[in-house]
């Protein structure tokens, strides 16, 4: 049944001022979980479900997205890249390619990290002849999201953007992953800034045209901010590496404690490391790493870094003490140095 649905719109030009300024140098939607960009996991989870053609509204950076990305050929899809000169939100972006869809797609924000089935969302939205369905998670804090309340068949009621907490009725959220019928894009001004949950969906509701709620399976993370980003890569370590028995030659002389993550080339000896992911060609020796992400190329020495996230290409000297930060791409922390991103 999925093969009815071939095409998907991914939204991805936003700058994710909250993750700055590991966003100073690349996009949001290819910082790194493990050892791939975030994104690539919903197109991974996109190209299972059959989807043929990805194309990605782009502003910020684009080309690094499209460095990191490619053109889909290694998944057996085509990806095609929709810039975007002035930021036209959620629903206008997939106005603009409004002429180039099928009569039923997917659109998903590509914000946040989704490694997921989606399959069965779109065998839903087919079954219930609906408008929109909305993928549809749980979360501990419903404030940051848009919630929702649905019936016995899943159809959503009521929808409610970011309520204050006196207003939360739901801990089910919109995760941003939708199956659209191409005919609600008429309700979408052209060439205007346009959300689809915000300013699309209270329209649909209001006229009385269903949306369907799915209860999506699989990993769904937010990652808005910095401890997000660190929550997800120690979730996705726990998942897919909890069982693996790293080489012996590549953790010399450590403790370590899971979750933990280690990248092609990276070695750690004579350190104590506690959940931590540290990604391709990194360097940790007689050092202390504590629930911390550390991103390709660094080189630590002689220091304790904890509830951190190193940049790419980062050094850390002697004595060196980093607590509570997020250090932009190829700082060099001083021998002896203290950082504690909660002071200041």
């Amino acid at each position: 049944m999925s093969s009815a649905v071939r095409q998907a719109v991914i939204m991805v030009g936003g700058k994710g001022t909250r993750l700055y300024p590991l966003t100073e140098t690349r996009p949001k939607p290819v910082l790194p979980v493990l050892n791939k960009p975030c994104l690539r996991y919903l197109i991974e989870s996109m190209a299972a479900a059959g989807i043929e053609d990805v194309f990605l509204a782009c502003g910020y950076k684009s080309d690094k997205i499209a460095e990191a990305i490619g053109d889909g050929s290694d998944l057996g899809i085509r990806i095609i890249y929709s810039e975007e000169d002035t930021p036209l939100g959620t629903g206008g972006a997939m106005k603009k390619l409004e002429g180039r869809l099928d009569q039923v797609f997917i659109a998903a924000n590509g914000d946040t990290f989704a490694d997921i089935d989606i399959k069965e969302e779109i065998a839903a939205h087919l079954n219930s002849a609906a408008a929109v369905t909305i993928a549809l998670t749980q979360v501990k804090n419903p404030c940051e999201f848009g919630i929702v309340r649905v019936d016995a068949t899943g159809r959503i009621l009521e929808f409610k953007e970011k309520p204050k907490p006196e207003e939360v009725f739901s801990d089910l959220v919109n995760a941003g992953i939708y199956v659209v019928d191409r005919r609600i894009l008429a309700d979408i001004p052209a060439d205007s800034f346009f959300d689809f949950s915000k300013d699309l969906v209270p329209i649909l509701m209001k006229r009385g045209d269903r949306i369907q709620g799915y209860v999506l399976k699989g990993v769904w993370h937010d990652v808005g901010r910095p401890s997000d980003l660190l929550a997800t890569n120690l979730l996705m370590a726990s998942r897919l590496y909890d069982d693996f028995l790293w080489n012996a030659a590549a953790v010399s002389g450590c403790k370590t404690v899971k979750p933990l993550y280690l990248g092609d080339g990276t070695a750690v000896s004579g350190s104590t490391v506690t959940a931590a992911v540290i990604m391709h060609d990194s360097t940790v020796k007689n050092s202390r790493i504590v629930n911390s992400v550390i991103m390709p190329g660094c080189r630590i020495e002689n220091a304790d870094i904890e509830n951190t996230i190193l940049g790419e290409g980062c050094t850390v000297g002697c004595g060196a003490k980093v607590l509570n930060a997020v250090l932009r791409d190829g700082t060099a922390v001083a021998a002896g140095q203290f950082i504690d991103g909660r002071v200041g």
